[in-house]
């Protein structure tokens, strides 16, 4: 029996083994990745700015394609661009979501001027909480790119770049942390987006607003406090911060994962919901979210699995084009006064590659590389089918938004590399 029991262990190893041997082989082979690699990389050498419908620098983005804006581009250029949101950086801590050279004619009511370099102007979506963990984030992904660990000691107004990003993530802990649930705070929007739903427009915190908790902005402060401690040196305070995170984790699975139902829960709201009382939003799936939850280190790899199925399950019933989808089910008509935000309409239920490619990184990292080549399909398909990175998809996967988003191409690229990583190992 035990000898039976062997060979079955055995031949399944193999069987195993076999499978990761066609699977690699398959990637080696497959005539996608080279072209997709060479178009990506094209684009991203051409600027910094987010797309072509984007005047702006915006950090959010630059964070998700700097790393291979490092193989095109001069290293001291990027590193000037980073610098820039350090010197716009404004004296509570907070950063800027973009910044742009002032031209005439620009709008000053939109836009501010920098103080340490008037030639910029910045402005802040303030629905937002990521703006400062993205820049941590970004710093973090260009030392790892270029090796360049001078960008940490350069001086912005005699203050370090290291000791800059110390006084963001304070800046997060001043003024968006809620004392009762010890998590970050944010206003209400569709997982990851800017848009809050009380307005036409809808980026700007006012007292409309509906604060909240969400997964997205707790897992991205994660990430930059993994980033900045593993930088980090005596100059800031190394101890408090790791504590900062391990805390923030405990109450993320405290409060934020649903056991239940093996979900996050869209929203804790701070004082009440902007949708109708009778609107059980916690049906919702955020992918966007998740798929960052995965990369701060808070699900298990079969938590992973369970939430990758429920994300195909989505795809299915919804008729969306790839686990791009933002969420699932999707708000109904008329609850973002935003007409854009509409059902299936950009982030309540557009595709985007931007967020459904970090997943599949995710699922790279966590060992399930047969699900990831299954899921990153779609995305490369239509990269070649439309000739470009659109910013996302409708449902019936029509291309939309900036037709370069530099976004899609970065995180892409990303899944390319830790793609040809695993088939070479």
């Amino acid at each position: 029996m035990k000898k039976l029991f062997a060979l079955l262990m055995v031949g399944g190893m193999m069987s195993c083994a076999s499978q990761n041997d066609s699977l690699k082989t398959t990637i080696q082979e497959d005539a996608q990745i080279p072209q997709i690699k060479e178009m990506g990389l094209n684009l991203i050498a051409s600027g910094f700015n987010a797309g072509d419908g984007y005047a702006e620098v915006w950090i959010r983005d630059f964070n998700t394609f700097i790393t291979q804006s490092a193989k095109v581009i001069d290293h001291d250029e990027i590193k000037t661009n980073l610098l820039n949101f350090f010197y716009l950086q404004e004296e509570d801590g907070n950063i800027a979501d973009g910044f742009i050279t002032v031209r005439p004619g620009y709008d000053s009511t939109y836009y501010k001027k920098g103080t340490l370099k008037p030639e910029l102007a910045y402005h802040k979506n303030t629905v937002e909480t990521d703006q400062e963990t993205s820049l941590v984030q970004a710093v973090y992904n260009y030392v790892k790119a270029t090796n360049d660990k001078s960008i940490l000691q350069e001086k912005v107004d005699g203050v370090t770049v290291l000791k800059r990003m110390e006084q963001s993530m304070d800046f997060l802990m001043k003024e968006r942390f809620d004392q009762k649930y010890q998590l970050l705070w944010g206003a209400t929007t569709a997982d990851w987006g800017d848009v809050q739903p009380e307005h036409d427009w809808g980026v700007a915190l006012d007292e409309s607003s509906h604060l909240t908790i969400d997964i997205y902005d707790n897992a991205m402060f994660v990430i930059a406090l993994n980033n900045m401690i593993e930088l980090g040196d005596a100059s800031i305070d190394l101890q408090r911060w790791k504590k900062v995170k391990e805390d923030i984790t405990a109450n993320v699975a405290k409060y934020l994962w649903d056991d239940k139902n093996q979900k996050y829960i869209p929203h804790i709201y701070l004082t009440k919901s902007p949708f109708p009382a009778d609107f059980n939003e916690n049906e919702i799936m955020y992918h966007g979210g998740t798929a960052v939850a995965i990369q701060a280190g808070f699900l298990t790899r079969e938590q992973i699995k369970v939430s990758l199925d429920k994300m195909i399950q989505n795809v299915k019933e919804s008729g969306a084009p790839s686990i791009g989808l933002t969420l699932y089910p999707v708000y109904p008509e008329g609850y973002f006064k935003n007409t854009g935000m509409h059902p299936y309409g950009y982030q309540n239920g557009g595709d985007w590659t931007w967020f459904g490619a970090r997943m599949i990184s995710a699922l790279i990292e966590n060992g399930y590389e047969k699900e990831a080549w299954e899921s990153a399909q779609p995305m490369f398909d239509r990269v070649l089918k439309n000739k470009g990175f659109y910013e996302w998809y409708t449902r019936d996967n029509q291309p939309t938004g900036s037709g370069m988003f530099r976004g899609s191409a970065g995180v892409l690229l990303d899944v390319i590399d830790a793609f040809n990583e695993y088939a070479e190992q």
